[in-house]
């Protein structure tokens, strides 16, 4: 199962490395639905939508400040 955590770690590392794409795919992933809804549900799916990014970003922050901290990341 340790396999799994890795695995885990690895995808949660590259998304805060990329939360800007990841945030851009999370935008096509709300258009998609908003169509496949038919518009019935846009609301709640912008609401997920940016509490999805909002957290991605949030958990960017905090590893770059982890990074630094560790001396890990140049990054301003």
């Amino acid at each position: 199962m340790s396999g799994l955590g890795d695995a885990f770690d690895k995808l949660k590392k590259a998304a805060s490395e990329n939360s800007e794409k990841v945030a851009e795919g999370v935008d096509k992933a709300k258009q998609v639905a908003k169509e496949k809804t038919g518009g019935k549900y846009d609301d709640k799916i912008d609401k997920a939508g940016s509490a999805a990014t909002d957290y991605l970003r949030k958990q960017a922050k905090q590893d770059r400040e982890r990074n630094r901290r560790s001396g890990e990341d140049d990054r301003p």
